[in-house]
């Protein structure tokens, strides 16, 4: 689905069709959380626990990422 990047206020925002919106079950006001993956940008519901251990997650790769790079070899 192409969607198109669009100015909101001094900001820019993508609008979501309604048909979009009732597949992923948001409504207006909801939350989103994006995913970085190998594959580009994955949008999904937000889920707090999902975020709190993805900020964990990020905490431990920025506090050991010598030693992570040292076990990707």
């Amino acid at each position: 689905m192409k969607l198109k990047i669009t100015t909101v206020g001094n900001s820019a925002g993508v609008i979501l069709p309604k048909e979009l919106l009732a597949r992923l079950r948001l409504e207006k006001g909801d939350e989103l959380y994006a995913l970085e993956t190998p594959d580009g940008i994955r949008l999904t519901t937000y889920d707090p626990e999902l975020a709190a251990q993805m900020e964990v997650a990020e905490q431990v790769m920025r506090e050991r990422r010598n030693l992570l790079h040292k076990l990707a070899k």
